[in-house]
C-alpha cells in the first residue's frame, strides 16, 4: 500500500523535473568546453568523459521531454503532441550518434582514420572523403527533427498554459533561430544549445515543483483528447 502510494502519476511526472534539470545543465554547460570534434580528440580521456556525460544527457531529454509532455497532456493539443514526438525521436537519434562517437570511434581511430575523419565531418562541416552511406542523410534528419520538434513543443507548452511562458517562449525561439547558428564556424555554433539547456532547466523546476492549479493536467478534460487540435 505504502509503495502505492508513493508511486502516483503525480509522483511519478513531478520525478522527470531533476532529468530535465541534469538534462539542461548537462547540454548548456560542456558547449563552451567541448572537445574539438577531430580524429586527435577521439582517443583522450576528455573524449570519452564528454561523451559518457552525452550519452547520459540524451537519456535525461526523452525522460525530461516525456515528463514535460505528460504533465499538461490534459490540455494540450496536437501541436504539443508533434513537437514531443518530433523532438523525442530526435535525441533518440541522437542517442546513436553519440554511442558511436563513444564506443566506437576510439578503436577505430588507429585502424581507419578516414572513416573517422568522414564520421566527423557532418559535425564539423569539413566532409571526408569516404562514402559513408546513410550517416550524412540521417544526421541531416536528426536536424529537422530537432529543429521543429523544439518550436512545437514550445509554441504547445505556451498554449496549454500549464508551464510557464518564459521558458516555453525561449525553448521556440532557440530551437527556430537553430538554422542560422549553421551560418556560424564551428566552434561558436554550440553556443545555440545554451538556450535549449537553460528552457530545459527552467521546465524542469517548474515540473518538479508544480503550480497548485497545474497538478492536475495530465487528466484530460471531458471531451479532450491528445489530438483535440488547437485550444
Amino acid at each position: 500500500m505504502t509503495t502505492n502510494r508513493l508511486l502516483t502519476p503525480e509522483t511519478l511526472i513531478r520525478a522527470t523535473g531533476p532529468f530535465a534539470i541534469l538534462a539542461g545543465l548537462i547540454y548548456a554547460g560542456i558547449q563552451p568546453i567541448h572537445p574539438p570534434d577531430v580524429l586527435a580528440s577521439v582517443t583522450t580521456p576528455s573524449w570519452i568523459i564528454f561523451m559518457s556525460l552525452k550519452l547520459g544527457m540524451s537519456l535525461f531529454f526523452l525522460i525530461a521531454i516525456t515528463g514535460l509532455y505528460v504533465r499538461q497532456i490534459g490540455r494540450s493539443g496536437w501541436i504539443a503532441f508533434a513537437g514531443f514526438v518530433l523532438f523525442g525521436l530526435a535525441w533518440w537519434l541522437q542517442m546513436g550518434f553519440i554511442f558511436a562517437e563513444l564506443f566506437i570511434l576510439p578503436p577505430l581511430a588507429a585502424v581507419a582514420p578516414q572513416f573517422i575523419d568522414s564520421f566527423l565531418g557532418v559535425v564539423n562541416q569539413h566532409p571526408g572523403t569516404m562514402d559513408i552511406g546513410g550517416i550524412v542523410p540521417t544526421y541531416g534528419v536528426l536536424g529537422v527533427f530537432y529543429l521543429l520538434g523544439g518550436i512545437l513543443l514550445g509554441i504547445g507548452t505556451l498554449r496549454a498554459g500549464v508551464l510557464p511562458k518564459g521558458p516555453s517562449i525561449l525553448l521556440a525561439v532557440a530551437a527556430l533561430v537553430t538554422p542560422a547558428a549553421a551560418l556560424l564556424p564551428h566552434e561558436f555554433q554550440r553556443y545555440a544549445a545554451i538556450p535549449v539547456g537553460l528552457a530545459f532547466i527552467w521546465l524542469g523546476f517548474a515540473i518538479w515543483f508544480p503550480r497548485q492549479s497545474s497538478t492536475r493536467a495530465f487528466a484530460p478534460a471531458a471531451g479532450n483528447t491528445v489530438g483535440s487540435g488547437a485550444q
